[in-house]
């Protein structure tokens, strides 16, 4: 599973608990809330109306007076309104009457007139001087008929002579509990999906950042010229970075000293014993030497310093460029115009070799105009010492994509096998078929090193129609 997953099924998991924890918390507090308002307001409207029954009651007109009449009318009335979206035609408010001994005298139902409610706890604990108040279901298996009793005393200065109860169902409040769970749900819901938005693209942007810095060491690893990754929002990911590319630097300057030394050694044996031997013979044998014989020591002295001097000097253009991990002062550079400058510059080399190519494509990249001139000038000067006289080699110009190709066909001998993994490697190099001779073995591990800081590769293989063809891949802008 991959690592930006992982932190997404993570924070997924803890956001989507936090969030049905928070849910379930507020929803259970919905009902009970809206509940207990629901008792406040009754507890008023109960006092209330004790008061106003209170002349009523006392004088015994509670059958025919205001009071009751006011309730009848109250019981018929069409309120015609619209709380809060939800329609109201008709009222849930039911008041019944008790005297001092619990026995109903007035009820806006009619239903329970005469009726023994002592026992009830709204009018028991009325009765002796405490809050009455209960919530009894009209139906004992059905939760949802559930009405809230609310009681207050009928007095006369100070004695309780009677008791005055309002209810109320509470599937009167359910429309608007049911509206507050709805809109808590689904704006729990909104938060919950903009949560996770945010964890993914958190994660996203983690994940990415580890991902450059993986692809960073794996290209470390594997020994290429990149430059160190930078994270502007990363401060940890940045400073993480900078250390593998410091350490980078510490342990390629250490393996880079040891693989050249040991190169360089082994590639100046051969021209130091050629030197040695040559100025020995010439010291003490010098006077007897004729003429002929003192200018070809002398000579070979001269050509085996050249060469020295050659692979010093490659060494270090070499170790310039591997030194760097990008381009600098780049600007667009036209390969057609530098094949052609390339081609130009070799043809005295050429000699009865043809070089032939078709009209190059228009073919813009950014990247050092210098640069790209070695290496592709290195990769026509090895067709031509490999190309016998009178051969011919073809270059073709190509764009496919995002990238461009160049492929330079020589027809000489196909390469060894053997060798066909070796050819960039450091002083390896095979005899050129006219001379026999080696080269320093240190061109096309500058090619390639040149061609890997713009982005782009090369490869050598034999041809399947004979010879050898060299291939070039850079990016196009």
């Amino acid at each position: 599973m991959r690592f930006s997953l992982r932190i997404f099924l993570g924070y997924f998991l803890l956001v989507g608990l936090l969030a049905a924890f928070l849910l379930r918390l507020v929803g259970d507090e919905i009902k009970p809330a809206v509940r207990q308002s629901s008792e406040e307001v009754l507890v008023d409207t109960a006092n209330l109306l004790a008061e106003l029954v209170q002349p009523d009651f006392v004088a015994g007109r509670l059958d025919d007076g205001r009071f009751a009449r006011a309730i009848k009318l109250f019981a018929e009335r069409n309120p015609q309104a619209k709380v809060w979206g939800v329609a109201r035609d008709k009222t849930f408010l039911r008041v019944y009457i008790t005297d001092a001994k619990g026995k109903v005298i007035l009820d806006s139902t009619g239903l329970a007139v005469g009726q023994d409610y002592s026992q009830w706890r709204d009018v028991y604990l009325t009765l002796r001087g405490q809050y009455g108040a209960r919530s009894s279901p009209m139906d004992r298996y059905d939760e949802s008929t559930t009405v809230m009793h609310v009681a207050a005393p009928i007095t006369k200065g100070k004695e309780i002579i009677g008791v005055l109860t309002v209810a109320r169902p509470n599937w009167a409040m359910q429309p608007f509990i049911e509206r507050s769970e709805n809109k808590l749900w689904r704006a729990g819901l909104i938060l919950l999906a903009v949560g996770l938005m945010i964890g993914g693209l958190f994660s996203w942007w983690l994940s990415h950042g580890i991902s450059k810095l993986t692809t960073f060491a794996r290209a470390v690893s594997e020994g290429q010229a990149v430059a160190v990754p930078h994270f502007s929002a990363n401060r940890e990911l940045t400073t993480l970075a900078a250390a593998l590319g410091n350490m980078r630097e510490r342990l390629e300057g250490k393996a880079y000293v040891e693989n050249y030394v040991h190169g360089l050694t082994h590639e100046l044996k051969s021209p130091l014993a050629g030197i040695r031997g040559a100025a020995e013979i010439l010291f003490e044998e010098g006077r007897e030497l004729n003429e002929g014989d003192h200018q070809r020591f002398t000579s070979h002295i001269r050509q085996e310093t050249a060469r020295m001097q050659q692979i010093v000097d490659r060494l270090l253009q070499l170790a310039t460029l591997e030194a760097r991990h990008g381009l600098k002062d780049t600007k667009p550079v036209d390969i057609a115009k530098l094949l052609d400058e390339v081609i130009n510059a070799l043809s005295p080399q050429a000699g009865s070799r043809q070089i032939l190519h078709a009209p190059w494509p228009s073919a813009i990249i950014h990247g050092e105009a210098f640069l790209l001139t070695q290496a592709i000038r290195n990769l026509l000067q090895n067709a031509l010492d490999f190309t016998p006289e009178h051969g011919q080699i073809d270059i073709k110009l190509t764009i496919e994509a995002q990238s461009l190709q160049i492929a330079i066909h020589n027809q000489g001998e196909p390469i060894p096998d053997y060798a066909l993994t070796r050819l960039f490697e450091r002083f390896y190099s095979l005899p050129r078929p006219a001379t026999g001779q080696k080269s320093t073995g240190l061109g096309l591990a500058l090619t390639r090193t040149m061609l890997e800081l713009h982005g782009g590769s090369v490869s050598l293989a034999n041809h399947v129609e004979g010879g050898v063809v060299a291939s070039v891949c850079l990016p196009l802008d």
